[in-house]
């Protein structure tokens, strides 16, 4: 609901009759939300959500068990839709103020209809409109040449989410390049895993891989070594995750310098922005190829080639349940106190609350000896 129109009312009974799955309401004091679009990405699940439709959630904002964050509240009132009627057995009350506001929303409607008919054919219309005089970008145009602009404004404004799409660029070839459906990663990936692993354990078989200690002595190296090596591999990619996730996607680039914000964007700051956009949960195959090639090339040059490559398959696979686990911890609905349903309370966290905190996304390993564990709540 824009900021200009006029609330509309609603009795507590219409209320009510919205919680189900298809229409889910709820209240929070007397402002009314629909919420519907909500449910799938609530991190304590749908059935949560749905269990205190048409309920007041200031006590279950407020904690225990989970005290919700400014930033939730921002997100919150993305789904205001108006009012609830403390006075439901006047119903001329309601009816007055209801075509009020339904004379107000005609108004509204027309003038937005009148700007949309200036601009019907910009490829910009993809972005969903939003309240211009507040917000420090035109959400009608391409953000990646704009975030720069904000300055000392930028980390603040970047960590402030939202639930609506983003449009990076205007040429649509690089805009299309920028999004990846979840399904490409493991059609890229598995292949490669699957065919690498079964050469380096034929190889292994052969009895012919030996580690020289010295010019005089060697060790030789069994298949039985294989499983060892491969999970070595996605040990060591569970800390380049860590790495590239803190020092890289949360580098906070100098206020002054456009093309680092800029960069910064690009890599990681719209995901923060947006992050529930299904189209950029992942990594394009592209942009990964360069991750995984330079870390390929490291092991070869470390270790003999076999032994270096079977450190490696065991890293890509770990990329790739590193690419589902990060989509599934958005858009999935793990079983109440899984080990899924923790990391996904742990990520939303390091989302909506602990930015600078909260790295690791297949585990939470590395966050305790860097000391950058998201701390436990307390009331």
């Amino acid at each position: 609901m824009s900021p200009s129109t006029s609330p509309r009312f609603f009795t507590e009974r219409e209320v009510a009759r919205h919680s189900t799955k298809d229409s889910c309401w709820v209240l929070l004091g007397t402002r009314v939300y629909d919420v519907t679009t909500f449910l799938r990405m609530h991190p304590g699940g749908e059935a949560l959500i749905r269990s205190r439709a048409g309920k007041d959630l200031t006590r279950v904002m407020e904690g225990p068990p989970h005290r919700h964050s400014p930033n939730a509240r921002r997100w919150l009132e993305q789904y205001y839709i108006g009012e609830l009627d403390q006075e439901s057995g006047a119903e001329e009350t309601l009816r007055v103020r209801r075509k009020a506001s339904e004379q107000a929303e005609e108004k509204s409607a027309e003038k937005t209809s009148k700007m949309e008919d200036e601009d019907e054919n910009s490829p910009y219309k993809l972005c969903s409109s939003v309240d211009l005089d507040k917000d420090l970008v035109d959400w009608r145009k391409p953000l990646a040449w704009q975030v720069g602009n904000l300055r000392e404004k930028y980390d603040a404004w970047v960590h402030q989410p939202v639930d609506r799409p983003i449009r990076l660029f205007g040429n649509p070839l690089m805009e299309a390049a920028t999004k990846t459906s979840w399904y490409w990663v493991p059609v890229v990936w598995l292949p490669i895993v699957f065919y690498l692993g079964w050469h380096c354990y034929t190889t292994l078989a052969q009895g012919n891989t030996r580690i020289e200690l010295t010019s005089d002595f060697s060790v030789p190296i069994p298949k039985h070594v294989f499983p060892v090596l491969f999970m070595m591999g996605w040990f060591l990619w569970t800390f380049i995750e860590y790495c590239i996730h803190r020092f890289v996607f949360h580098m906070k680039p100098p206020a002054h310098n456009y093309y680092l914000i800029t960069l910064h964007f690009l890599l990681h700051g719209q995901h923060h922005k947006s992050p529930y956009d299904g189209s950029r949960l992942v990594f394009p195959p592209g942009l990964a190829s360069i991750v995984v090639s330079l870390f390929y090339m490291s092991l070869c040059k470390t270790l003999p080639e076999t032994l270096g490559t079977s450190v490696f398959v065991g890293g890509l696979c770990g990329y790739v349940v590193y690419d589902m686990i990060h989509y599934y911890l958005h858009y999935g609905s793990p079983k109440r106190g899984s080990y899924l349903y923790s990391l996904k309370a742990y990520h939303v966290k390091h989302h909506f609350e602990h930015q600078r905190s909260g790295f690791g996304i297949t585990t939470t390993f590395w966050d305790h000896p860097f000391n950058t564990v998201i701390p436990d709540e307390k009331f």
